[in-house]
Order: structure tokens, then sequence, then C-alpha cells
């Protein structure tokens, strides 16, 4: 169970996707005044060097964000997630990448609220240290997310983002996630809920998303970005996709327009693709 370290994937496609989404959703929260929380239940060490250590063993971001680092042409709201790399890359060398609380980080205003739970020692660790002093605006807990999440809905503002996106090492993870947002629907039903997953050749993998659409929720969206064509073994993840409860209204068109252009970018043979769908309120 807490043998999944991130830092091995850090940056490849499914983060760009996870990270990209997870910025449109924060945007739309802060256009309105009212201060808003961000939580995420499996928040990982936070950032991540691509330049050493797991990062740079696999370096699966050369297939990801290092794609579209130099990429001229981006659509606006691509660019702007580019844009929140390069903070912390002043120099210009790809050297270092935000895991989604640096992201929330660089888009929350100082009434909002970080929540951030992660139950690997090492990668608590390093995720405290990267928040060290920023209480209470910003809590770390060594904490099981999925558990966590029930005492935290709903959050005093009544408006919030809960980021879920386990590892899925373990097969439980797939109905865990299901649970938790149904659980989480109880206590504060006009949340919004990002859930991640891979897209393995796996049933629990392949089910989540049906699901999610069987929830008793008005308006989803379901966004999934294939990289590649599954592999003939049955092995390895062949893409990932966000499930979004309560999404910005605005959010479809958005990916309408950018979808086409993370496959060209990402895309790796002739499988690529994505799929939109969406059940509007």
């Amino acid at each position: 169970m807490l043998s999944y370290r991130h830092a091995f994937h850090a940056g490849n496609h499914a983060d760009v996707l996870k990270h990209w989404v997870q910025m449109q959703l924060l945007q739309h929260l802060a256009q309105k005044e009212k201060p808003f929380w961000y939580i995420d239940t499996h928040a990982g060490a936070g950032c991540y060097a691509l330049d050493s250590g797991y990062a740079e063993k696999n370096a699966e971001f050369e297939s990801g964000i290092a794609r579209l680092w130099q990429a001229a042409g981006l659509p606006h709201a691509l660019a702007d997630y580019v844009a929140t790399v390069r903070q912390l890359n002043p120099d210009g060398k790809l050297r270092l990448y935000p895991g989604s609380p640096l992201v929330a980080q660089a888009l929350l205003r100082e009434p909002d609220r970080m929540r951030l739970f992660e139950l690997h020692p090492t990668d608590h660790q390093i995720l405290a240290e990267n928040f060290s002093g920023q209480e209470p605006r910003v809590l770390v807990q060594k904490a099981d997310g999925f558990a966590a999440l029930k005492a935290l809905l709903p959050p005093p503002p009544r408006r919030a983002l809960v980021l879920i996106d386990p590892p899925y090492e373990e097969k439980q993870d797939y109905q865990r996630v299901v649970e938790a947002v149904q659980e989480g629907l109880k206590r504060f039903a006009t949340g919004t809920y990002a859930v991640w997953y891979p897209q393995l050749q796996r049933s629990e993998s392949e089910g989540l998303p049906k699901k999610l659409k069987r929830l008793p929720v008005k308006a989803w969206l379901h966004v999934a970005l294939h990289v590649q064509t599954p592999s003939a073994d049955g092995f390895g993840m062949h893409g990932s996709g966000m499930f979004v409860i309560n999404p910005p209204w605005t959010l479809h068109a958005t990916l309408q327009q950018v979808m086409p252009k993370l496959v060209a970018l990402l895309g790796q043979d002739a499988g690529a693709g994505y799929v939109l769908e969406q059940q509007a309120a």
C-alpha cells in the first residue's frame, strides 16, 4: 500500500491532463470573491525534481510536460498551465515539476484554504516541509485521504474543489473512490469533485467512469486522453481520465479546444485520441 511513489511518474502525460484540468476548476472558483477550499486526498510530495532520483530514472516527463515546454501556438488555457510550471523553473530549464498542491497554491488567494493528505511517510515529510510555516492557511496531515475527507465536509465557505487521485495500486481503490464521492455528496452536494484515474486494460479501470455516471448528480463531465494503442500483452497505462462532478459550465467548450492539441503533442502512435462527454444540469 505504501510502496507507490509519484516521483517515478512526475510530469508525465497523465499529470499534464490532471493538473491542467485542476487549474481550470480552481480558476473558475476564483472568479467569485467568496473564499473556497482546495482538498487533496492523495497529495504526494508536492514538488518533484526531474533531473535526479526517481523521476530521472523513468523520465516519464519527457513524453509529458517536456513536449509542451517549448511548444509554439499553445491555446491560452494550456499556456497558463505551462507558465505555472515555469514559475518553478525561472532559468528556463525544466528541472522541477509541481504536484497538485503546488499547482493549487499558485492559484489560491489569501482567504482560500488548502487541506492536504498524504499517508506515505517520506512523501508526507517532504510535503510538510514544502508548506512549512503556512498554517493555518495550509494544513498537511499524515492520513488516509479517503477516511479524512468525511470530517472536512461541508467546508465552512460551502465552496470547494476536492481532488481524488489515489495510486490505484490496490483494486479496492476504485471502489473506495466511488464510496468517497458518494459520502462526500451526502455532506456537500454542491461541491466540485475531480477524480483522476489511469486507463488500464482492467475491468476496474474501465468500469470506474460508468459507476461515477450512475451517481445521483445533475451535472458531470468526463474527459480521457489516450496517448497510445493499448499494448498487446495487456500491461501498462495507455492514457488517463478525469471525471468531474459539478463542473463549470464553460469547461466542456475549453476542453473541445484544447484536447486535440494535447493529442497532437502527447500522442505516441495512431491510437492516440480523446473522449469528451458530459451531462449538463
